[in-house]
């Protein structure tokens, strides 16, 4: 995030971590080792993440403020925040229905989620964000790279062939610049995302994607008794993707699968996403993706967001892709 020049002239802007004042070769080599390698990933930390690394709790306060102030500012008057979020960029879902219905695109700096039941399109919306993000701005890309955790094996590079030769893109070219890993359990999904500065960083990742969300946590903590616990989880896990979405400018995806509701029988809808309370108040942007009659066509409903109203569009997934719906694909709804 850039920073207004009186406050740069203000503090001392550091690019590393081993830069930082009492930070020396064995601090920062155990910073590394529980995820900190870059001074976005320590401005963002908590005291006692550092303490497990065997740091003193004045020291660790020490440190985040460090780095807190080489790339951020805490106190700003509403016409400077302004300024800062002018950074904020658009990512295009490849529909314009669907950008417009979530405010010109899928904003950097906050977490989008995608919820719906099996085979409603979620991870197809994925693949195309995923190769979306690679176009310059002026088509609504972000010119970055895509960091994508698979959770259910639905990662199919076939797809992503697909829709890049439809976008005329080198898909050798594309290929590169999707930094894949799949995830075998929850602990390995956190890991993964704790771990992740560094590549974000070098591969200027611009959107990160965890498909799915809560597959894991769902069959992992089966149970009332381990609900507590699997929150706990959840929650960190989401606030640890929110930090990186914010110190790298990046847009955040996760897909979320669904749970039914029969006993609200007055429920906007059947189904709800799972994760309760934690996920949908960390989620800035939630979307809602059920099939229709019509062949290929979505519905996409916008449930909550910060400052947009509800509403629903039609989109369409095709062998192209995610693609707006033409009048005769509405009339055979």
């Amino acid at each position: 995030m850039e920073l207004p020049q009186k406050v740069k002239d203000k503090h001392p802007v550091f690019t590393d971590i081993s830069e930082l004042p009492g930070v020396g070769p064995a601090t920062a080599e155990k910073l590394k080792e529980i995820g900190y390698s870059t001074i976005e990933a320590l401005a963002t930390a908590t005291i006692s993440e550092l303490e497990a690394a065997g740091i003193g709790e004045k020291k660790a306060a020490e440190l985040i403020n460090l780095a807190r102030e080489s790339i951020e500012i805490s106190w700003v008057t509403a016409k400077e925040l302004a300024s800062i979020k002018s950074n904020i960029g658009r990512l295009t879902t490849g529909s314009k229905a669907l950008d417009a219905l979530v405010g010109g695109g899928l904003e950097t700096q906050s977490i989008t989620e995608f919820f719906g039941e099996f085979g409603s399109g979620k991870s197809q919306i994925c693949h195309q964000l995923a190769v979306n993000v690679q176009l310059p701005p002026e088509k609504g890309g972000l010119d970055g790279s895509a960091l994508y955790i698979d959770t259910e094996n639905t990662f199919r590079i076939e797809r992503i062939e697909q829709m890049a030769k439809h976008l005329g893109l080198d898909f050798d070219r594309v290929s590169e610049r999707i930094i894949f890993s799949e995830a075998y359990n929850s602990d390995h999904q956190m890991l993964l995302l704790d771990k992740a500065d560094k590549i974000i960083k070098e591969n200027n990742v611009k959107l990160i994607i965890i498909d799915s969300l809560t597959a894991h946590f769902r069959s992992e903590y089966a149970g009332r008794e381990m609900l507590p616990e699997r929150q706990q989880k959840l929650n960190k896990h989401m606030h640890k993707l929110l930090r990186l979405a914010r110190a790298f400018n990046a847009v955040a995806v996760v897909t979320n699968q669904v749970m039914a509701r029969p006993d609200e029988f007055f429920a906007p809808t059947a189904v709800s996403p799972v994760g309760g309370h934690i996920v949908g108040h960390t989620s800035h942007t939630r979307l809602f993706i059920r099939k229709t009659a019509g062949k290929n066509v979505r519905i996409v409903r916008l449930i909550s967001s910060p400052y947009l109203p509800e509403g629903e569009v039609l989109i369409k997934i095709t062998t192209n892709g995610v693609e707006d719906v033409e009048e005769s694909d509405k009339e055979r709804r």
